[in-house]
């Protein structure tokens, strides 16, 4: 071996209900990952929930803002393990109410909360994989009301569905940079302890949803804009997740003519 150190997967969101099942999964799929979040009680956390497992590490960091977003960047451009793929997967709680009943004040500071952190982490972290020599991933979760309206969660609804429309973009843009660009649709509400007692039989758990995430990561030839999670996507993941790592060498490649 080179001593150098294997590629690892950088979690955004990874705090929170879906992201820590994603977490979960990139582990047990044998991969370092890297979460960053802004909330330093979260993060300490979620480190306790995985005490056992040594390729999981945190960074305190935001992308709520584009100079933010590029402090984190920058601070990834230090680390001596490279990335393999980015995970967005960002996202707030579901906001009830009428759309017509909130100001459109109301409505832009959503969009401001729920679609700009995607925006800040694309324009910031999707360079850091062109660096990459193999093919490298990014790739966004996103959820039910971003392609059907949700009776009494239309906020959520138009903000999913821009995020949506956002990752399409992404994804022709970032063929230019040699990076597979994908969003990852759950197409039913996530299974979380805080909602178990009321869930339905078709949605899937947080784990679920990572394990479809590694899917994607595993040398998935599936290049559409849009993949979807559902109730015939409950297959584990086949053996460990290959980052494309160790790299070949000159005697490999050799030995493969």
């Amino acid at each position: 071996m080179s001593g150098m150190l294997a590629p690892e997967v950088l979690v955004l969101g990874g705090t929170g209900a879906v992201g820590q099942g994603i977490v979960a999964a990139l582990l047990e799929a044998g991969s370092p990952v890297l979460v960053v979040g802004r909330d330093p009680a979260r993060l300490a956390a979620l480190q306790d929930q995985f005490a056992d497992e040594p390729g999981l590490e945190t960074l305190l960091g935001s992308l709520g803002d584009d100079g933010s977003a590029r402090t984190v960047a920058e601070r990834l451009l230090l680390r001596r393990r490279t990335l393999a793929a980015v995970v967005d997967a960002m996202g707030g709680p579901y906001n009830r109410g009428r759309v017509t009943d909130r100001s459109g004040d109301a409505l832009l500071q959503a969009l401001q909360a729920d679609v700009m952190p995607h925006v800040h982490a694309g324009r910031h972290l999707l360079p850091l994989l062109r660096a990459g020599k193999q093919a490298r991933r990014y790739v966004l979760v996103g959820g039910p009301a971003g392609y059907k309206p949700w009776a009494g969660h239309g906020e959520s609804s138009i903000t999913m569905s821009t995020t949506r429309m956002y990752a399409q973009v992404l994804h022709q843009e970032a063929q230019a940079l040699g990076v597979r660009a994908q969003m990852l649709e759950v197409c039913n509400p996530v299974c979380t302890p805080a909602n178990a007692a009321n869930a339905c039989i078709e949605w899937p758990s947080a784990l679920l949803v990572g394990r479809r995430v590694v899917s994607l990561l595993d040398n998935c030839t599936d290049n559409r804009a849009i993949v979807r999670c559902d109730a015939r996507d409950a297959e584990l993941p086949r053996g460990l997740l290959h980052l494309d790592w160790p790299p070949p060498t000159s005697r490999d490649t050799a030995g493969a003519a």
